[in-house]
């Protein structure tokens, strides 16, 4: 006798979904052209037919627990060859910006995140908090652009690191760190209630340091997978865009760390200090890498802009979630370039105005991390991890026993 199964669909979660990208999921009449297209889909219960279906008929607790969602790196090819135009890679991608939403409180954070309609909301308190302590500053020192006595432009002397940059940004870190962690274990206890092992014929299975390792050196560092989902010069681009901009970020984060760990490790041991004190010359090894990771930057961004701009839309559509980091990243960028420029140029006005943008901006890329797409930085490379401990993996895969190395 066969087991009856009760479905419950959720109308109000299928509505929700259209609205952030999964606008054409009717369309699927499940001909599974999309799972065999794939070149990462595995190969016991490939994606993402299975998610067409399961979003058609509303099914919100699969979805936001499954792991595929985050196995997919949306290529496009599955859209283009779908012959009822009902973008499956697109409806991955709104699963992905659906589960920002709900994987992690508060919630309205991820609510704001959704909609244009509530930038100003997002903008507006880093907007509120910069703009409070340069008025308390410029009451103190006189000036809403203070200069030194030999008439530089400062930035520490409109906002001071020690008492109100360090302290405000650490308190984000940790607010982001809390989070993230709450968001991976939600993750994970979602994935071990939904995903079975899967292993295949001479898959070995590796321990968690094996997945965190091979998954760091290949996916997160080499782009590995990102490279299999190469198929016209479009992706190249994609897949360059996305490499350049992560190394640009890296650079940038290397550069904050050493200029942190040099003022504050300074105070304990004096000869820190001075490798750290900002501003620097330009000739200064930590500024030279800050520069670096400037070009990259921009490099990255131009090559992502421009194939968001020239992308086909019967391949895929970009949503707000693509934009807003876009945009977000984009003002991090050029207004950083923007106050070093006008701080040698001895523009202050400019140059203060500029940097206040530039808190906002990395405050809004920050504090908003774990619901927005960059967010897939944890999110996906968790979920690389576990589908490898799994052995959750496209079938071209394997595990080469003897050194344990992942070849793709």
């Amino acid at each position: 006798m066969s087991k009856t199964i009760k479905i419950e669909p959720d109308l109000q979660f299928v509505k929700e979904l259209q609205e952030v990208g999964g606008a054409d999921l009717k369309k699927c009449y499940q001909c599974a052209t999309c799972s065999v297209a794939c070149p990462m889909s595995p190969a016991d219960n490939p994606y993402p037919r299975k998610e067409m279906i399961w979003a058609q008929w509303g099914l919100k607790d699969k979805l936001l627990n499954d792991i595929d969602i985050w196995l997919c790196h949306n290529c496009g090819t599955c859209s283009e060859l779908c012959p009822r135009g009902a973008k499956p890679g697109d409806l991955l991608a709104a699963l992905r910006n659906m589960t920002y939403r709900k994987l992690v409180k508060p919630a309205i954070i991820g609510e704001w995140m959704s909609s244009p309609k509530h930038l100003p909301i997002l903008a507006g308190i880093p907007m509120a908090i910069f703009a409070f302590i340069w008025m308390i500053r410029a009451a103190l020192v006189g000036s809403f652009f203070p200069l030194t006595e030999d008439g530089k432009i400062v930035y520490g002397n409109l906002f001071p690191g020690d008492f109100t940059i360090d302290p405000l940004f650490g308190l984000v870190a940790i607010f982001v760190a809390i989070c993230f962690g709450l968001g991976i274990k939600n993750m994970i206890d979602g994935f071990k209630a939904n995903v079975t092992e899967t292993f295949v014929i001479g898959y070995k299975k590796p321990t968690v340091k094996d997945a965190i390792i091979a998954t760091i050196k290949y996916d997160v560092l080499q782009h590995s997978r990102f490279k299999n989902c190469v198929d016209s010069p479009a992706d190249e681009e994609r897949v360059k865009g996305h490499q350049i901009l992560f190394y640009g970020f890296v650079a940038c984060a290397i550069v904050t760390s050493i200029v942190a760990v040099a003022h504050w490790g300074g105070k304990v041991i004096p000869w820190l200090a001075p490798v750290g004190h900002t501003p620097m010359p330009l000739w200064h090894p930590v500024k030279i890498l800050a520069n670096v990771g400037a070009v990259l930057l921009v490099t990255g961004l131009t090559l992502l802009t421009r194939r968001r701009l020239n992308s086909d839309t019967k391949k895929s559509v970009s949503n707000y979630y693509d934009w807003y980091l876009l945009g977000v990243i984009w003002v991090v960028t050029l207004t950083g370039i923007g106050a070093q420029i006008f701080r040698l140029t001895g523009v202050a006005p400019l140059a203060f105005f500029t940097y206040y943008l530039h808190l906002v901006s990395i405050f809004m890329l920050i504090a908003y991390l774990p619901w927005s797409k960059l967010g897939h930085l944890v999110y996906r490379t968790t979920a690389l991890i576990y589908a490898r401990y799994i052995g959750r993996l496209p079938i071209a895969e394997k595990l080469i026993e003897d050194d344990k190395i992942f070849v793709i």
